[in-house]
């Protein structure tokens, strides 16, 4: 349950918070890497006085954020942005993180008291099982504390209003404030026409049998695109492509976590996941005006342009011939 802090927060009217901004803010995943550091020391700086974050070094003493005395005994926390979720294919960095700060301790003399990993995602099913039981066993064997912060805790330490000044650093700019493009109606005969297209022949595939929401985010958002094309305003297009680039990499993340987590070659839940994840997004530039209808109809159209899809086999279906 959120706490009141988050809930009166959010009845204010302010922006989710979404941990893809820091991929937009820099760029690439591994700036995001830094730049979600970066912010955890500074949360940690405000929630726990006297945190500090310590340097990168060729032979890391495994610490992104350290509270205590490195003569004596230290909590260390641990920043790894693993986005969209957190699977088994980070479990092994997981492992070597925990092995290198208590290697580390031991080798240069200080105690390693709590250790907590700290991710911007949820586990998978597998991947928590996995956690609970590896970190229970390390509890046991070394006598460290191991805690997870994981989204949901993140998010609710962010709207704490000692922390409010790192949300508006890091998540607030990213709310569009310019008023948003209006809606049009979708007619029918445009809706029967769009029964063939492409982007609807992935979401049948998939085992959608309402589709009419689709057809009007898709609709709504081929007449915004084609609007910044037509009028040719730089600053439009530029947030377009960057639009563009936003919601593919949802989809992107989702996908490949899906194709790991699922053996439904129809992905169930895909479709939802990603969808949610746009229109709660606060990464979508501000310069577009769009609002969570023209949103997902951005990624309907990425779809529609045969650069995605819903199923595990959505390039076979986007070869193939209209009918």
């Amino acid at each position: 349950m959120s706490s009141p802090a988050a809930m009166s927060r959010l009845a204010a009217g302010e922006p989710p918070i979404n941990f893809a901004a820091h991929q937009i803010r820099a760029g690439n995943l591994a700036g995001a890497r830094d730049d979600f550091e970066q912010m955890l020391a500074m949360l940690l700086a405000a929630v726990h006085p006297g945190a500090r974050q310590i340097a990168a070094h060729p032979g890391d003493w495994g610490i992104d954020v350290l509270l205590g005395d490195l003569s004596g005994m230290v909590v260390i926390w641990q920043s790894k942005y693993f986005w969209p979720v957190v699977t088994r294919s980070q479990q092994a960095q997981i492992r070597e993180s925990f092995d290198s700060a208590l290697a580390a301790a031991e080798r240069n003399g200080y105690q390693l008291r709590r250790w907590v990993l700290c991710v911007p995602a949820s586990m998978d099913p597998a991947t928590a099982r996995w956690w609970d039981r590896w970190s229970a066993r390390r509890r046991r064997d070394t006598g460290v504390a191991i805690d997870l912060w994981h989204e949901t805790t993140l998010r609710e330490m962010l709207a704490r209003p000692d922390a409010a000044h790192v949300r508006r650093h890091y998540y607030d700019p990213y709310e569009p404030v310019t008023s948003r493009r209006p809606l049009r109606e979708l007619e029918t005969d445009v809706a029967d026409l769009l029964e063939q297209a492409l982007f609807v022949r992935q979401l049948r595939a998939a085992g959608h049998e309402e589709v009419g929401s689709a057809k009007h985010e898709y609709f709504n958002a081929d007449l915004l695109a084609r609007e910044i094309a037509d009028k040719g305003v730089r600053a439009e297009l530029d947030a377009l492509a960057e639009a563009d680039a936003v919601a593919y990499g949802i989809w992107e993340g989702f996908f490949n976590a899906a194709l790991q987590q699922r053996a439904d070659p129809m992905l169930p839940g895909l479709h939802a996941a990603v969808m949610g994840e746009i229109r709660e997004s606060g990464a979508f530039p501000a310069e577009l005006r769009a609002g969570r209808v023209h949103r997902c109809g951005l990624m309907h159209r990425i779809v529609q342009r045969r650069r995605a899809g819903w199923v595990r086999h959505w390039r076979a279906i986007a070869r193939e011939e209209m009918p």
